[in-house]
């Protein structure tokens, strides 16, 4: 499945307020009960998620998820686990860079020198990551943009967490059937393993910058539901029809 990012914008911002008024209140609340020796996660309630191999369907989308954990991805499937942090190859003759590994802070400043010293530019970009700093791939999602760059999945490739954004950044978005993209709550600031619902107000600045970035890339801020409800240590899978529904693909003519 391909799409294109030049899509009709909406201003959908609005709808997604209660889900936020929403799930800050249950913070309030969760930061007088929340684990602080347990990384400062969210307390889980009722069964775990099953694992994150687990085939999804409709209604049966929520993942554990830990990105040190999480599969490689790609055709054949790699034997080694992917890297710690971005790592860029040129692939494909120059035509395209293979970003993969974990997000973590300082990526983006030094993706963004290595994307503007090839030569020939690429024209686009594939992602393969388990995700890791907000900020980071806001930051560099927006040079992606600005670059004209498209984004890409390849059969078997994951793309959780903040990776989601810098797929939104393609000027044109390409996501096979078998690839995975999946949402959740979101960590902010400098450390990756640091939830964002240490302060309130810091989910208020995040998610407001989040939904701007979204509506900027011509993405439907709404995805961010499945963000909000789904704990840091679960991933939301995205179905195929969510993937057009939000606008990270095009749906087929005639439909």
């Amino acid at each position: 499945m391909s799409d294109t990012a030049d899509t009709p914008k909406r201003n959908p911002i609005g709808r997604v307020l209660m889900w936020v008024l929403i799930f800050q209140l249950g913070l309030a609340v969760l930061l007088f009960w929340g684990d602080l020796r347990d990384g400062l996660r969210l307390p889980g309630f009722g069964p775990r998620a099953p694992e994150l191999t687990e085939p999804v369907r409709p209604g049966d989308q929520t993942r554990r998820f830990r990105p040190d954990r999480a599969p490689p991805g790609g055709r054949p499937m790699p034997s080694s686990p992917l890297p710690d942090r971005l790592t860029l190859t040129v692939v494909e003759g120059g035509e395209r860079a293979l970003l993969e590994g974990g997000i973590v802070a300082g990526d983006a400043e030094r993706i963004e020198k290595q994307l503007a010293e090839l030569d020939p530019k690429p024209q686009g970009v594939i992602l393969n990551s388990p995700g890791g700093s907000v900020q980071d791939a806001l930051l560099l999602g927006r040079y992606l943009r600005d670059a004209d760059l498209t984004t890409a999945l390849r059969s078997g490739d994951i793309c959780y967490s903040a990776c989601p954004y810098l797929l939104a950044a393609g000027t044109n978005r390409t996501i096979p059937d078998d690839a995975s993209v999946g949402v959740h709550q979101h960590y902010f600031g400098e450390s990756t393993l640091l939830p964002a619902f240490v302060a309130v107000e810091d989910i208020q600045r995040g998610q407001g910058e989040v939904m701007a970035y979204l509506d900027d890339m011509g993405i439907d801020p709404l995805v961010m539901q499945h963000a909000l409800v789904t704990p840091p240590d679960e991933i939301y899978v995205l179905l195929p029809q969510e993937l057009e529904r939000y606008r990270f693909i095009e749906k087929p003519s005639g439909s």
